[in-house]
């Protein structure tokens, strides 16, 4: 099989994606940027700047995991565009 065969289509944007169903699902809790830094133990600033970035600033798969627990939301749901709409 050669390896260049297959093509995938990836979103260009996924970081924004993230950046903006973070700020979405924290809203709909109910929480401060502040709080949710506080329960994903990152600190205010960091969160911050995932939010007002749009995610041009990464992190890790541990810090989205860890926010995905604190807004009780699957990791998936955070990778899909439909939930910005």
């Amino acid at each position: 099989m050669l390896y260049n065969e297959k093509k995938f289509k990836f979103d260009p944007e996924i970081k924004q994606v993230i950046a903006q169903n973070i700020r979405k699902f924290r809203l709909e809790k109910g929480y401060t940027q502040e709080q949710l830094a506080v329960y994903a133990e990152r600190s205010p600033e960091f969160v911050r700047r995932i939010e007002s970035e749009m995610g041009e600033r990464g992190f890790s798969i541990e810090t989205l995991y860890r926010i995905s627990v604190v807004l009780e939301k699957d990791v998936g749901e955070f990778f899909k565009r439909d939930n910005l709409e």
